[in-house]
């Protein structure tokens, strides 16, 4: 590792004794700032030359999820056919120029440097010499401390070495566990921004449960790993992490995915400032829609107490409704027709089986 890498020991070795000698003229050459400001400035470098494959990365990224649908279909029609469905996914991603794998471009190209980083504080916290860190700047790069913690040591080191470099092993295990809980956070911020603010939430695709889940194991990931790292790595992640966070909320504040949240915001602050020119026909059917909107009355829900008194009346009125329409059989009555019995006489009459109403009289040959 160290043969093949040892050209890239040397250029990051070489850029943080520049930045150091720079920082010097500010601090103290022994302090935990120089050295520590040296490496926020490697990885500021890196990030800036970085910046091309970030953008490619983002344009990775959208593709892939307007793909899905696509790509979803294919899936289900060549299912049974492994190799006609590869060439297939090929075809698609060479006619809508779409690489996979741009997408992690970013991470891959910080890998080497990142390994160079941890090999060179390695160096450091063993008292070798590496790349172009003399004998001197090894010396005043094992005296700096950043809040009492020197760059090389690690959250599992014991406290013989701890202390072999002037520190506690108290101070070691609380600024490690600070800086790994501050580079999970930041990560895990990071990526729920981009689910929830960045993402189209009307296409439901399987790259959102990708990058869903990915949102919960990378936290993880960092803080189980992050206890192996030297302070001077752990500070050099975390100040990638938030240039991270600070370089997408510009991307998504200024370049929106189309149909996600940022986009909508988007659209409103063009529009407050007049800079948003629509379609008039679209702004009249907005406006209509609206004035629809206001002038449509829902009905309110009243109490159960009001209901019940609002239905009594209507049940009085339906039962003297009813009583109307029986009596009239009784008030068109001949005046000679006999009139029906009061009190009891009409329920004897209803028990005896006779007929109700007027009765013909009697033939004179049965008087």
């Amino acid at each position: 590792m160290d043969t093949i890498l040892g050209p890239l020991y040397t250029a990051v070795s070489w850029i943080i004794v520049q930045f150091h000698s720079f920082y010097s003229l500010i601090f103290d050459k022994d302090s935990g700032a120089a050295w520590g400001l040296s490496i926020v400035s490697l990885v500021v470098l890196i990030r800036i030359c970085l910046i091309p494959l970030f953008v490619k990365q983002i344009k990775a990224t959208r593709n892939m999820q307007a793909l899905q649908p696509k790509m979803k279909a294919i899936q289900e029609r060549y299912k049974s056919d492994k190799q006609r469905q590869s060439e297939e996914m090929m075809k698609l991603y060479k006619e809508t120029g779409t690489n996979p794998l741009s997408s992690c471009l970013p991470i891959l190209a910080q890998s080497p440097f990142f390994i160079s980083l941890y090999q060179v504080l390695n160096h450091i916290a063993q008292g070798k010499v590496v790349g172009v860190i003399n004998t001197d700047l090894l010396n005043s790069a094992r005296k700096a401390h950043i809040f009492g913690a020197p760059l090389s040591v690690k959250f599992m080191d014991n406290a013989s070495k701890v202390e072999a470099l002037g520190a506690t092993l108290t101070d070691v295990r609380v600024v490690t566990v600070i800086m790994i809980v501050l580079m999970s956070l930041s990560q895990f911020y990071t990526q729920r921004q981009l689910m929830t603010k960045n993402v189209d939430l009307t296409v439901k695709t399987p790259f959102m449960q990708q990058q869903k889940m990915l949102m919960y194991v990378f936290p993880i990931m960092f803080a189980v790993f992050g206890i192996n790292f030297p302070v001077g790595v752990l500070v050099y992640w975390l100040t990638t992490n938030v240039w991270t966070l600070g370089q997408q909320m510009f991307v998504i504040r200024r370049n929106p995915t189309p149909g996600s949240i940022a986009f909508t915001q988007r659209q409103e602050r063009l529009r407050a400032k007049g800079k948003l020119k629509e379609d008039p026909a679209e702004v009249e059917a907005k406006k209509a829609a609206e004035v629809a909107r206001a002038n449509r009355q829902q009905p309110k829900r009243q109490p159960k107490a009001k209901r019940q008194l609002a239905s009594t009346p209507q049940a009085d009125q339906s039962s003297g409704a009813e009583e109307k329409k029986s009596s009239p059989s009784l008030e068109k009555q001949e005046p000679g027709d006999a009139k029906p019995k009061q009190g009891g006489g009409s329920s004897r009459t209803a028990k005896s089986g006779q007929r109700k109403g007027p009765q013909r009289p009697k033939h004179p040959s049965k008087k």
